[in-house]
């Protein structure tokens, strides 16, 4: 019987696993190959803080460029987007006003928001059809990622809307895990998956473009992507 050294089995053993990891499901289209940016366009003069190491997207938050945003090469209206993120830097107490199920925050007897200690390690965002407005948030607020803060903080915006645009509940995992979050824009409605559970449901995005390019939010603070696919609907 052949007995392989132990080395080559682990070796076998990791680049299969990173294979599978980086291998689009069926109907949809890898987005982010795991070893250059095609299909994205870094941007100019960024410095090289925008980089692909070991199939994943790793930016360190400090781009030099004057747009600092990843955005992608080509234009997509009615899609599925699927993308894992986390966190790649320190932790460090931030106030932040606790937002309510509604949209709203919540108020103390004076009338102001409520400000609480949160373990911030970054904010950053998925821009879908080619505006900042239309961005699903990725942080560390209360109400956890998924949140479209351009909409919820829009005061144009009806309570529905705002509510709607409003996570129902925080999967978000420990920073420094890994997280994957699945968004689908049809017409102007949003859906947005984390870790296996809706927490925005057919949301309405009034005014939103009908088509535009995706991107990955420059917020001056280190995070990495990797399994980025997409599913174009008709």
């Amino acid at each position: 019987m052949l007995r392989l050294p132990l080395v080559i089995i682990l070796c076998t053993l990791a680049f299969l696993s990173h294979s599978a990891e980086n291998t689009a499901p069926d109907g949809f289209a890898l987005l982010f190959n795991g070893t250059d940016f095609k299909n994205w366009a870094v941007p100019e003069n960024d410095g090289g803080h925008w980089k692909v190491e070991k199939g994943i997207i790793d930016y360190d938050g400090k781009s030099l460029a004057k747009s600092k945003d990843l955005w992608s090469e080509k234009e997509y209206s009615d899609f599925t987007l699927r993308v894992d993120w986390r966190w790649s830097g320190p932790a460090k107490k931030v106030k932040h006003p606790h937002v309510l199920p509604d949209g709203t925050h919540k108020k103390g007897p004076d009338g102001k928001d409520v400000m609480e200690d949160v373990d911030e390690a970054g904010d950053s965002g998925i821009y879908v059809r080619g505006n900042s407005k239309s961005q699903i948030n990725l942080w560390c607020w209360n109400c956890g990622s998924g949140e479209v803060y351009g909409y919820r903080m829009d005061a144009k915006m009806s309570p529905e809307v705002k509510a709607g645009v409003t996570p129902k509940k925080n999967m978000d995992k420990p920073i420094g895990e890994w997280n994957t979050m699945t968004i689908t824009m049809k017409g102007d409605r949003l859906t947005v998956v984390s870790n296996g559970e809706e927490v925005i449901s057919s949301a309405q995005l009034p005014g939103v473009q009908a088509t535009g390019k995706l991107a990955l939010q420059h917020h001056g603070d280190p995070i990495q992507f990797k399994n980025i696919y997409i599913k174009e609907l008709k």
